[in-house]
């Protein structure tokens, strides 16, 4: 195979490997490792010095790496916190999520800056889940309700934001009503799975064979995890439904037959290292890659719409916060939000998904993807501080790098 076809798998890995380690040597530089894989995907793209681009193989990978990003976000799921008025608060304020978030679609639809304002809602509707609990452990508030209400609240986001934009925007094509009768029998096929799964899981003898072969070179666990996400992103795509759904509902189901970790407490963190330590680096990198931000600095307009979407994400997930007002007080309230309102990951899926279609140009894209990045730095500090009585020091730097890959 000729060299030049992992030339820029290379640059990209290195990217990959260099990032974290400058946070490791630079504590106090409060910066995300995704950030700086971005950035640096934007530096070394054609937006400024033109030394990667995205090849055959690179798209490969970076594909497969938003599989195993959406599929860690899905093993996050706690269905054990979903119930009761923590699940009616948090299904009552993505309805308000998404109500605020067609306002500001059908603002900035009138401006020419989106095609299809339902888009831009859904992409402003998710959180990042993966960087909740981090914060929420450092503040120690994941047990409290503080916890749980914005556990729940991002659970509920991220499962409704990826269904919603696998109904209406997948680039697959078809009709909605077409595509919510493929997803109720995706959804059949996705639970009998699970339950074949669960069930297996019962036989002795094979609980017996897979604690004898799960730390050995077969890694028997993983194998049959990797097989699930790829058999239920196949499957998505052979529905007619984005693969982004399937990859996450894998993880899901993951999760729910792995609640027991006794007998086996190395599964998660196996399957961590596959995604963070390979995979996922190479989807953000090459999504900076991607970006057109010579475009967006080009034109001072077009400059301006990165404020206005950071805005725009903070209202549309900040405002539904205030429903729990009463409960949490105004601080914890006030840390939700900032919570809530940080995301990433999903806005540059979303973002993909649109300029694929022809709803998003390059600059409103780069736009989008520059607000997320800007709320993965700020939002999470000012939560942490906030959680913590005020105390904005000491201790923040322990918040850790990984936060901001998950969904």
């Amino acid at each position: 195979m000729p060299a030049v076809a992992f030339t820029n798998l290379l640059i990209i890995c290195a990217v990959g490997a260099l990032a974290p380690l400058l946070l490791g040597l630079l504590p106090r530089l409060r910066v995300p490792a995704v950030v700086l894989e971005i950035v640096a995907g934007i530096v070394l793209g054609p937006s400024v010095l033109g030394w990667v681009r995205v090849d055959l193989t690179v798209q490969i990978l970076a594909l497969f790496g938003l599989a195993f990003l959406l599929f860690l976000a899905g093993l996050e799921i706690d269905l054990a916190r979903l119930r009761g008025p923590v699940l009616r608060l948090a299904l009552f304020g993505y309805a308000l999520t998404l109500g605020l978030g067609l306002a500001a679609g059908i603002g900035f639809g009138a401006a020419g800056w989106v095609g299809q304002p339902l888009l831009l809602a859904i992409a402003l509707s998710a959180t990042s889940l993966g960087l909740i609990v981090p914060v929420l452990k450092d503040a120690g508030r994941i047990d409290g309700d503080v916890g749980q209400t914005a556990i729940a609240a991002a659970t509920v986001a991220d499962f409704a934001a990826i269904v919603l934009l696998s109904l209406f925007f997948s680039t697959s094509g078809g009709s909605t009503g077409a595509k919510l009768v493929l997803l109720l029998v995706f959804a059949a096929v996705v639970a009998a799975t699970g339950l074949a799964i669960v069930v297996a899981r019962r036989s002795m003898r094979l609980g017996d064979v897979l604690v004898r072969l799960q730390d050995t070179t077969a890694e028997i666990r993983i194998r049959f995890a990797v097989l699930v996400l790829v058999a239920f992103t196949v499957l998505a795509e052979r529905f007619g439904l984005e693969t982004i759904l399937g990859a996450f509902l894998a993880g899901a189901i993951v999760g729910l037959v792995d609640r027991d970790s006794a007998s086996h407490p190395h599964f998660r963190t196996k399957l961590e290292a596959i995604g963070y330590g390979f995979l996922i680096p190479v989807f953000f990198v090459s999504s900076g890659v991607r970006l057109d931000l010579a475009g967006l600095f080009a034109h001072p307009s077009a400059l301006a719409r990165v404020p206005l979407f950071l805005l725009a994400v903070l209202a549309v997930r900040g405002i539904p916060a205030l429903l729990g007002l009463k409960s949490m007080g105004p601080r914890n309230t006030v840390a939700v939000g900032l919570l809530l309102a940080t995301s990433l990951p999903f806005i540059v899926t979303a973002t993909q998904i649109g300029m694929a279609l022809g709803q998003i140009s390059a600059v409103t894209g780069a736009a989008l993807v520059c607000a997320g990045l800007l709320s993965v730095l700020i939002f999470p500090l000012l939560a942490l501080g906030l959680l913590r009585g005020g105390d904005a020091g000491g201790n923040v730097e322990r918040l850790p790098a990984r936060p901001g890959y998950q969904m």
